[in-house]
């Protein structure tokens, strides 16, 4: 509840000396350039549908939504709003000594929430942006999953009926893949963001040490990842910055070490900061401050690239609907999925 109170007083200070600047997690443009360059690094194994411009537009489009979903109220709010960030202290804990490490996440959220009341820590301050990501990679394996078995069987149906209601669920399934694909690439650009892996979201977080004399404050966060932001990011510098295709699917633990990475850019931030760097008004792309923004795009887009192409990959191994039929004996033809698709209800 504190991180969300003082980005809302940060923002009414803003709009009053200043024109308005977003205070969500890389703004409009930082978002929308995340998903378009991840979907325009997608490998050729990856359905066609999805390697189009078009697509990349939509996906970057799409990737603003989480951030406009706000403002709904309750519980819609309580329960989103949070999903956006993960408070950690500089050791990887979540808000302190006390809480969970990064590295050690228990599997489901509800048992993550208690973890933190059992440590005296507020769920709410603590945010629970890992198992954002994870729930939105686990949608986007199902929908690759639906996808896989709606072409397959549309292809070799010979029942009218039956080949054109899968032609309609394949066209209904690539909106909703886009769609998921762009809530993913949200959660997966807020991770790239320091301050949404950090005590120190808004400012050095003054309960803490600062040894370093580091700014304390509240305009920090909104400043940088608005205003600055949408002034440097260049598609191209962070298409070039990124990095080569990582095969690792094993999801749970390369999130924790993606946030944990994170994590480790907040201190340069605010040695970047102290020395000047992300000063609006002198805001130059190939400047430090500059490079450490499109540094930080370009990670968030390697990594969206590769958990959409981790979830392709991953979606010939699963089975859907009810009764279960596994997608790789659709995929062969050993397996009518009919009843599993349409229902029998």
């Amino acid at each position: 509840m504190k991180r969300l109170i003082l980005a809302a007083v940060a923002a009414c200070a803003m709009v009053a000396v200043a024109a308005p600047v977003s205070v969500e997690a890389w703004g409009n443009t930082g978002h929308r350039l995340i998903g378009m360059a991840a979907a325009r690094g997608l490998p050729d194994d990856v359905p066609a549908f999805l390697r189009t411009p078009a697509a990349a537009a939509e996906i970057g489009e799409l990737a603003r939504e989480p951030d406009r979903w706000k403002g709904a109220g309750q519980p819609h709010d309580r329960e989103r709003d949070t999903a956006h960030f993960v408070d950690m202290d500089d050791n990887g804990h979540i808000m302190s000594a006390a809480g969970p490490s990064i590295d050690a996440l228990p599997n489901l959220k509800s048992e993550y929430d208690a973890a933190l009341i059992a440590a005296g820590l507020d769920v709410n301050d603590a945010g629970y942006l890992p198992y954002a990501m994870l729930d939105g990679w686990q949608q986007l394996v199902r929908d690759f999953a639906y996808w896989r078995v709606l072409t397959a069987q549309a292809g070799r149906e010979v029942d009218p009926a039956k080949r054109a209601w899968y032609l309609q669920d394949l066209q209904r399934r690539e909106a909703l893949i886009l769609r998921d694909a762009g809530v993913l690439a949200h959660y997966v650009g807020d991770g790239s963001q320091p301050h949404h892996t950090t005590i120190h979201y808004n400012g050095w977080d003054r309960n803490t040490p600062n040894p370093d004399a580091f700014t304390t404050s509240r305009q920090t966060h909104g400043n940088f990842e608005g205003a600055f932001t949408g002034r440097v990011a260049r598609m191209e510098t962070i298409e070039a910055g990124m990095t080569a295709f990582d095969p690792n699917a094993d999801i749970k633990p390369r999130i924790a070490a993606y946030l944990r990475t994170t994590l480790g850019q907040v201190r340069p931030f605010y040695e970047l900061e102290k020395s000047g760097a992300f000063v609006v008004d002198s805001a130059d792309a190939a400047a430090p401050g500059g490079r450490f923004v499109n540094a930080r795009l370009s990670a968030g887009a390697s990594e969206l690239r590769d958990l959409i192409t981790l979830a392709w990959r991953g979606s010939a191994s699963v089975s859907i609907g009810w009764p279960a039929v596994k997608v790789a004996e659709v995929e062969a033809g050993t397996a009518d999925p009919w009843l599993a698709m349409y229902g029998e209800d």
